[in-house]
């Protein structure tokens, strides 16, 4: 994880959890689900801007 830039590190971050969201799910807890959900909309958030700042400065 150490060579990955910010932008890769958040999407695998968002990739772990979706999977703890789904697991939340099936064990019926809804209010991990929805915190879990919230920290998610979070890290792509994130992760877009991160993104987006890699192509401003290719432009």
């Amino acid at each position: 994880m150490g060579n990955l830039s910010r932008g890769q590190q958040l999407e695998e971050l968002a990739s772990d959890l979706s999977l703890v969201v789904e697991t939340a799910r099936r064990l019926n807890l809804p209010t991990t689900v929805y915190l879990l959900s919230m920290a998610l909309v979070e890290v792509r958030e994130a992760a877009e801007a991160e993104s987006g700042d890699d192509d401003d400065g290719a432009a």
